[in-house]
């Protein structure tokens, strides 16, 4: 059987980039009148992820975030907007996990989940914001 090694704190099995999105969230907050919305949350681990987006011309000019969670999910939040910012719509619909992953340059296994979720509150803001769009 396999022994895994306990790290000694919960921050030993993150990057320096991770780290840095989570202490230092540059895109952390709340859009007043947004353009669109999209909330996730996952039941097992408690992650709650909130994506604001504000549109004009078909572009993403402003995202932000509101996430409880552990530090990978508030990374992966700050991450995801620095992706999404300036992305047309087709283009912001095209974003995957993998892409936040690769920003941060990587996530531990166990905690890919939490980049999976916020790919998913975009494509919500994204489906909020053009069923919007169509009133």
């Amino acid at each position: 059987m396999k022994k895994y090694k306990m790290a000694k704190n919960r921050f030993e099995v993150y990057n320096k980039k991770v780290l840095k999105h989570f202490t230092n969230p540059k895109n952390y907050g709340k859009i007043e009148n947004p353009d669109g919305v999209g909330e996730v949350g996952n039941k097992v681990c408690g992650d709650v992820m909130k994506v604001y987006i504000k549109v004009d011309k078909e572009k993403i000019k402003e995202v932000k975030f509101q996430t409880f969670g552990c530090i990978a999910a508030i990374a992966s939040s700050d991450v995801l907007c620095e992706i999404v910012k300036g992305k047309t719509i087709e283009q912001a619909k095209k974003i995957k996990n993998k892409d936040i992953v690769e920003k941060l340059k990587s996530l531990p296994s166990i905690k890919l989940h939490c980049s999976v979720l916020g790919v998913s509150a975009l494509k919500k803001a994204l489906e909020n914001y053009e069923k919007n769009k169509n009133y």
